[in-house]
């Protein structure tokens, strides 16, 4: 009699178990119809949708009508008015970074001798804290892979600091070669070689173009070496990068030169007239986008010597010299020099 009693009740605890996860499912499924419905203006039909945070609507960014009002601020209930200030009043650590080998989940203790609040630290206690700060920096790289990713990361960095790359740039050529370390295409290269590869396909990949001269004088190893790498790995990885257009490097050798907005307009024109004539297919993107600068300056009244174009974008005078009268003679522009 207790064994059916045991096995009755059994059942019901089950019951209630199934009936409470469909209970739970039902409600997510309303939550999220809610929130589809939300997300289109019953109005007009529109999904552009504004939060307006300062009188807690939601509103239709094409008709104007208030879908949702008095909703939750999830921002915080703090404010600053500086970086400091921000940094000071934030309760959350720094956003995860594929730069660092540990993505930036471990912790860091500072290299300056003060507590939270700022106070100097007692010389009694700062052999304790430098044994800390030893101990701490010995653990965040627990074995050789670890080691590798760290040098290779901070090689990385070091090189996209030289040649003054965003951060996006930076992230994307971790990413690349993680995904490198992942697939084992490291084994028989140098660590170098191949961190000089991944920062080139990043580079192309988010269309800052860097030649691959200026990453070897970056590099602490050879043009042939990096070119042999990045054509390795972008083969292994897939990495689907299509040529560099001449365009992308227009603003850097612009803003080398001190030209303004003016000629580099002019010069973007130009290699895109170039384009649709198929001037620029099977020659240097960096002599094409010299040689428009160079048609631009002059046509412009802000005249720059083929010497001082050339020494901006790392061409020959000769590159620029034919490359400009191709350029005149096809697209009809007419220069006096």
């Amino acid at each position: 009699m207790v064994e059916v009693e045991r096995v009755r009740y059994s059942d019901t605890l089950e019951r209630e178990k199934i009936r409470a996860m469909i209970k739970a499912r039902k409600e997510k499924q309303k939550e999220q119809s809610f929130e589809k419905e939300k997300a289109v203006c019953p109005e007009c039909g529109s999904r552009n949708l504004v939060h307006d945070y300062e009188r807690a609507e939601l509103v239709c960014g094409d008709c104007g009508l208030v879908i949702d009002a008095d909703f939750v601020d999830e921002g915080p209930e703090w404010r600053a008015f500086d970086h400091d200030q921000r940094m000071k009043r934030s309760r959350v650590g720094a956003p995860m970074t594929y730069t660092i080998h540990d993505k930036g989940l471990s912790t860091m203790i500072d290299w300056r001798n003060r507590d939270s609040y700022g106070k100097s630290i007692s010389s009694k206690n700062r052999a304790q804290l430098y044994r800390l700060r030893k101990w701490q920096r010995r653990i965040r790289v627990s074995n050789a892979t670890e080691r590798n990713l760290a040098f290779a990361l901070s090689e990385l960095d070091r090189m996209a600091s030289a040649l003054g790359l965003p951060r996006t740039v930076r992230e994307t050529a971790a990413v690349v070669y993680r995904k490198a370390v992942d697939k084992n295409l490291i084994r028989g290269r140098s660590i170098e070689g191949v961190a000089a590869a991944a920062l080139y396909a990043a580079c192309r990949q988010c269309s800052v173009p860097r030649t691959l001269d200026e990453i070897e004088e970056v590099s602490r190893v050879s043009r042939k070496e990096i070119g042999r790498t990045y054509r390795f790995i972008s083969r292994e990885l897939a990495l689907k990068l299509m040529p560099t257009s001449p365009i992308d490097y227009v603003p850097r050798f612009c803003s080398g030169l001190n030209l303004k907005g003016e000629v580099q307009s002019k010069s973007v024109e130009i290699l895109r007239q170039a384009s649709e004539k198929e001037l620029t297919s099977g020659r240097g993107p960096t002599g094409v986008a010299a040689a428009a600068i160079y048609i631009a300056s002059i046509l412009c009244g802000e005249r720059r010597t083929q010497r001082e174009v050339a020494d901006v974008a790392g061409v020959t005078e000769v590159t620029i010299r034919n490359r400009y009268k191709e350029l005149a003679e096809e697209l009809d522009i007419e220069i006096i020099l």
